[in-house]
């Protein structure tokens, strides 16, 4: 499983509720966006990024989001989510998911999320802070990964 996470600097493990499955018995497809979003928290978290935000008023708002699923999740289970951010332009970043079921070994779902800059003081678009954008290209070199602008 190692492998299939190791380009993801943030990575966290969600256990599977039986809750989550739905009447097809597989875990229903809004749950792996609540993962995308738990993947998304923890990566914030790990660069500080409501600190910034408390301090300029700018902050991300989620744009557009997808899910390619693979694998049909059920309970039990567990799955390690990956987060990291693809792409930086001026206003806005591209950030990765990848959703990996331990019974299974294998990677259950690969999703998406474009997160634009807002200033949510004057409720207008915003660019990104340059120390956002520093500590997002610091985190992602701690993988190897180069982060396009």
């Amino acid at each position: 499983m190692k492998e299939l996470i190791s380009i993801y600097p943030v990575v966290i493990e969600i256990p599977i509720a039986w809750g989550n499955m739905d009447a097809f018995q597989h875990v229903n497809n809004t749950v792996y966006f609540k993962h995308f979003e738990s993947a998304r928290i923890a990566y914030f978290e790990k660069i500080n990024f409501l600190e910034v935000m408390n301090q300029t008023g700018i902050g991300p708002i989620l744009a557009s989001t997808q899910c390619r699923f693979k694998i049909p999740l059920t309970y039990p289970d567990h799955v390690t989510v990956g987060a990291r951010v693809d792409t930086i332009e001026k206003d806005r970043f591209i950030m990765k998911y990848a959703v990996i079921s331990h019974r299974l070994d294998k990677i259950a779902a690969f999703g998406e999320g474009e997160l634009v800059m807002f200033d949510y003081q004057n409720n207008i678009k915003s660019f990104i802070p340059d120390e956002i954008k520093n500590r997002i290209i610091d985190l992602e070199k701690t993988v190897g990964q180069d982060v396009q602008g």
